[in-house]
């Protein structure tokens, strides 16, 4: 097997034990991303001088004593909407596309302290917005299971990277499913903390109230290391929380006895794939022959979470979307008449047209006349949808859900109907919306062979416990790579 066939510890513990060196990983991811970028479409930005160099620097350090944690050495991606000091972040728009950051975000600094060498950065929906990775102004990324369908998205690139084998792990971010929905049509697996678990200093906004920051690898063992490295308190971000602890990986324990899992009714009926449900069903069988107690039971108000997520997420990226106007960073149109004429011609040609759509409806539900009618009533069902989780988590450890519909479509399918797009979130966004932490991995594959994934949702902080479950569902199976990698 290929060095980036391996999980990131395995990979780690192979460059701590002397067997391969950092540089020699980082020369595979190279050549990985040499082979199959023409087909895939991961990579925004490859730094191969730079990483290379990042690999001896390591290498050295992990020899003196410097760098001895788990990732030390494994080459990671990063999402292109993560702030990278000296090395291009564009959030795959047109108007960032020759932003230089002067700082590096929080997580990967985090990253980089634990000795981890960064190979570049992954394609996007722009701004994040988008579930498919096709409205990227750098092209569209491809799901490595078939080149004819999407990855996902948004945080298609970082997914279809790992998938692909282009990369140990990667970082993506999640505003209403953009880690778990692409990790689940890619076939690995991909984890959204609960809100303020890993700083959003150095994170391009587009939800400000809903972005989290999370890890995308192999398996649940990967997942629980990266999040534990990634995790901290951050005075520069006002929403970070201080948890009393951040051992994450202690929960890696193959045992669900007496766990009570919930099964929405609301989440298995009309829309779902026939394949979808049953895959997802069978994996909540496994859970219970393992010991769980696992039952159906009403969420309510899953119809209002799209209309809600979709005001409250356009309504902030239309704030947050403001500062892109041509005068500090970024594109500035080449022509133009006085400083209005060129905000007007810079947004106009610096945006894609879903970019577009978002801001213009944020800013409508944002509008006089329109503020109670639209945004505060989004404010007040988000608070209900809140409540909905708490009153099942009173009875429930975890919930068990599909992480999206259906597998993954084919290339042009969504984009021609945005509004389908935007209901194949269906599972994913309340998660968000309640600030909650939501696993997805592997749990099968259709009649076409895509993946299908399994989403399980806990309780605020309460991480452990879903990564205790996804762990013991994953020694029923082995990890399948995809035909590409």
């Amino acid at each position: 097997m290929s060095l980036m066939g391996l999980t990131a510890v395995s990979l780690g513990k192979k460059i701590r034990a002397g067997e391969v060196s950092a540089i020699e990983a980082a020369q595979e991811a190279f050549a990985s991303i040499e082979k199959k970028e023409a087909a895939v479409n991961s990579f925004v930005t490859v730094e191969k001088e730079r990483a290379l160099e990042r690999a001896k620097e390591v290498q050295k350090g992990m020899e003196s004593g410097i760098y001895a944690g788990l990732l030390a050495g494994v080459p990671v991606a990063i999402k292109d909407n993560m702030c990278t000091k000296g090395i291009l972040t564009t959030c795959s728009s047109k108007i960032l596309g020759n932003y230089l950051p002067e700082f590096t975000s929080e997580a990967v600094l985090q990253l980089e302290k634990a000795g981890a060498v960064i190979l570049g950065k992954t394609n996007m929906d722009e701004f994040a917005m988008g579930s498919t990775t096709e409205t990227s102004a750098f092209g569209v990324t491809k799901n490595p299971w078939n080149t004819e369908h999407v990855p996902g998205g948004s945080s298609g690139g970082s997914c279809a990277a790992v998938a692909a084998e282009e990369c140990s792990y990667a970082l993506g971010s999640d505003t209403g499913g953009s880690i778990r929905q692409p990790s689940s049509f890619c076939g690995v697996t991909g984890m959204k903390p609960t809100y303020g678990t890993v700083s959003r200093y150095g994170l391009i906004a587009y939800g400000s109230s809903l972005d989290q920051i999370g890890p995308v690898a192999k398996d649940v063992t990967d997942c629980a290391v990266i999040l534990e490295t990634i995790a901290s308190h951050d005075k520069k971000d006002s929403t970070s929380v201080k948890r009393e602890e951040y051992d994450f990986t202690s929960a890696l324990k193959d045992d669900v006895k007496g766990m009570k899992i919930g099964i929405p009714k609301d989440y298995f009926g009309e829309g779902l794939d026939s394949e979808v449900r049953e895959q997802v069903m069978a994996a909540a069988k496994v859970l219970e022959e393992k010991g769980a107690i696992v039952e159906e039971f009403d969420l309510s108000l899953v119809e209002y979470a799209i209309p809600a997520y979709y005001v409250i997420a356009c309504a902030e990226a239309s704030s947050n979307l403001a500062r892109f106007d041509g005068v500090k960073y970024g594109y500035r149109t080449e022509e133009y008449n006085g400083l209005h004429n060129m905000y007007k011609k810079t947004r106009s040609e610096g945006f894609g047209t879903e970019v577009k759509r978002r801001i213009m409806l944020g800013s409508f539900v944002l509008s006089s006349g329109y503020y109670d009618a639209y945004y505060l009533k989004a404010l007040r069902t988000k608070a209900l949808i809140k409540q909905a989780f708490d009153k099942a988590f009173s009875q429930y450890d975890m919930i068990l859900a599909p992480a999206a519909p259906t597998t993954a479509p084919r290339i042009g399918e969504s984009l021609s109907d945005p509004i389908k797009m935007y209901l194949g979130d269906i599972y994913t966004i309340s998660v968000n919306l309640a600030g909650l932490p939501g696993i997805s991995l592997p749990c099968g594959k259709d009649s076409k062979g895509l993946p299908i994934g399994l989403q399980l949702i806990g309780n605020c902080f309460e991480e452990k416990k879903l990564i205790q479950a996804a762990y013991a569902f994953e020694q029923t199976r082995e990890y399948e790579h995809c035909p590409l990698a």
